[in-house]
């Protein structure tokens, strides 16, 4: 299906590939592993085309006629609903649909229908309707206008496309970054019964144990291909070392005698000959290389200045939401002391989000009681984090903010180096960082307020394997409380020792464990979601969703006004960037446009919270309204 002979290929001056080769079979589900910054997705842009490989001969090459799919970017905010943009995705049915309201002629209408029949287009609805509601959509959304849904929606509904499609191989980057933990293990099952073959790059452990056939490994500028999961590629690994290290050693001490008496008897006429043999023997002699395991840089989050005793936190009969038209969760009753280890699963849509955030005080309360001691610090990560670090600044710049003002640079830079940013990586602005090196500062910064409780929402999106079991060892070391939200099972099931369900309105305990959760999603929910297929009422269905969104209409209104208020701020605070680079600016002008765009800076921040609140609380309103 897949062959790459002799690769090499670099970045500048930076070599990603040299002399790499590797060959997929038709049918395997290869998952692609390497650390983060080695080349896993410039290998799936060369496999595309999208950027060509040096020389005249193409290294790689596509089994011929074979059709090549992957999630290009996440689908365009429009009118046209969520089930057609999916639907149009395999370009052949959709061209012969259009042809079939259109041909005339009698022999070129049985030719469409036959194909159509060949091609199952019939059930085509249905299995959308199946896939992106393995994805986490419900009934009504398939319904709903692409531009109603946020960037990540749109983004599983790319996803969802390029399943649909079934092309001969499908590239994948990634895809669980999008996907909540029942997504993630619904798309596990469904790779596994994926009839062509599949290329995935991930750093999900779990899914690439679950849903791989083989481990293509890039490392030290190779590709390597083993059979199985990511623990079998782990297994070889570990022997292939253990026999290099033993063959190095033997080689090494067989290298020494030869040595020895070549030192010995080179001067002795009588044992020349056989000094120079020796000699022949040390050249002919080929090195064995052991490779150089690469440093995975550590977390840490010290212990809180002050000790509490619990508990760190009760929440007593709290609705939580966004607003009286907009409840999420109701009756809430929590407690956090400093030795708990929680994993709130859920659905998507049900609130996890939310609650995590009325913990972390970035949503007040609606109703009922929030009680702390005055002292308790909480950290708090999310995704949407990674936009609030201040665009223009360097690593050093954000590290100095978040330490008292009289700490000596010499400090800040030391500070820096602790979280992971070397000598020349902290004069670098946050905009150039990769996904990754945002979380490392991000986290870090947390860390250096030395928090009592830990609230981590997907924080190993950007992460790759070995990072993520830094992060681990972190967390575990970690002498407070713990809330995370993940779709990674194993950082789960590695440093939980409870789950919060989060269902229906409500927050509870659940009595099983992970591999329980997964397997009632996939026998219970997710069938049902499966199962649902199609309307029985279509009429109604259009009916109540119109309905849904004149209910939400306002809420609508408030996030399209705070969007705009904050792209109104974005694009000033870029035209006074532009005239801060101009030569011959005066001192008094700069000045006056540094302190506009601070203060735009604080416009834009509110106005992105506005939006990102309004559009929370429109997509619950429509959830509520289509349910009722």
């Amino acid at each position: 299906m897949l062959e790459i002979r002799n690769l090499d290929y670099r970045v500048e001056a930076r070599p990603l590939f040299e002399g790499a080769s590797a060959r997929v079979s038709a049918g395997w589900k290869v998952g692609l592993i390497g650390r983060n910054g080695t080349g896993k997705s410039t290998l799936l842009r060369l496999i595309r085309e999208e950027i060509a490989a040096p020389g005249k001969d193409s290294p790689i090459r596509l089994q011929n006629g074979a059709r090549l799919g992957w999630v290009a970017q996440e689908v365009a905010p429009t009118d046209q609903t969520i089930l057609d943009v999916v639907l149009e995705a395999d370009a052949e049915r959709h061209a012969l649909m259009q042809e079939a309201e259109t041909a005339t002629d009698p022999d070129r209408i049985g030719d469409i229908h036959a194909r159509l029949l060949d091609i199952d287009a019939w059930t085509a609805e249905a299995r959308a309707s199946e896939i992106l509601m393995g994805l986490g959509f419900t009934t009504a959304d398939l319904s709903r206008a692409t531009r109603e849904f946020s960037g990540g929606w749109r983004m599983r509904a790319a996803i969802a496309g390029a399943l649909f499609a079934q092309p001969d191989l499908l590239l994948l980057d990634e895809p669980t970054n999008y996907l909540d933990l029942e997504g993630a293990a619904w798309l596990e099952g469904y790779l596994r019964r994926y009839p062509n073959t599949v290329l995935i790059v991930s750093h999900d452990r779990e899914m690439l144990n679950r849903s791989v056939t083989h481990t293509m490994a890039l490392e030290h500028r190779k590709l390597t291909i083993t059979p199985g999961g990511y623990d079998d590629w782990l297994k070889l690994r570990a022997a292939k070392l253990a026999q290099l290290e033993s063959q190095k050693s033997k080689q090494d001490k067989d290298r020494a005698h030869l040595q020895a008496f070549v030192d010995r008897f080179r001067a002795k006429a009588s044992k020349a000959r056989q000094a120079q043999s020796r000699i022949k023997m040390l050249e002919k002699m080929q090195e064995i290389t052991v490779p150089i395991a690469e440093r995975t840089l550590p977390f840490s989050f010290p212990e809180p200045e002050t000790k509490l005793s619990p508990p760190l936190l009760e929440i007593e009969d709290a609705h939580l939401g966004y607003g009286p038209q907009a409840v999420i969760l109701k009756n809430v009753r929590l407690r956090l002391d400093p030795d708990d280890r929680i994993a709130i699963i859920g659905t998507n849509g049900q609130g996890k989000t939310t609650l995590v955030k009325s913990i972390a005080e970035r949503l007040p309360l609606l109703a009922g009681n929030r009680k702390v001691p005055k002292k308790v610090e909480i950290g708090y990560f999310s995704q949407d984090q990674l936009d609030e670090l201040t665009e223009g600044d360097t690593v050093l710049e954000h590290v100095m903010r978040a330490l008292p003002k009289d700490t000596p640079v010499a400090k800040q830079r030391a500070v820096a180096a602790q979280i992971g940013f070397s000598h020349e990586k902290v004069e670098t602005k946050v905009e150039k960082l990769s996904g990754g090196e945002k979380v490392r500062l991000i986290l870090g910064l947390i860390a250096l307020a030395k928090p009592h409780i830990l609230i981590l929402d997907e924080p190993t999106s950007h992460l790759d394997i070995d990072s993520r079991e830094a992060l681990i060892y972190a967390l575990n070391d970690f002498p407070g409380a713990v809330l995370l939200i993940t779709h990674d099972v194993y950082l789960a099931e590695a440093t939980a020792d409870q789950l919060w369900l989060v269902k229906d309105g409500k927050v509870a305990p659940y009595a099983g464990d992970l591999a329980d959760y997964r397997a009632l999603v996939m026998s219970s929910d997710r069938e049902k979601a499966g199962a649902t297929k199609a309307s029985a009422d279509p009429a109604e269905d259009r009916r109540r969703n119109a309905q849904a969104r004149d209910t939400a209409a306002p809420l609508k209104k408030k996030a399209d006004a705070a969007e705009k208020s904050f792209e109104k701020a974005n694009a000033r605070i870029r035209t006074i960037d532009t005239e801060l680079a101009r030569s011959g600016l005066s001192p008094q002008k700069m000045t006056e446009l540094s302190i506009e765009r601070g203060k735009l800076e604080a416009e834009a921040a509110k106005a992105e919270e506005a939006w990102l609140m309004a559009l929370e609380e429109y997509e619950a309103a429509l959830k509520e309204s289509a349910a009722s």
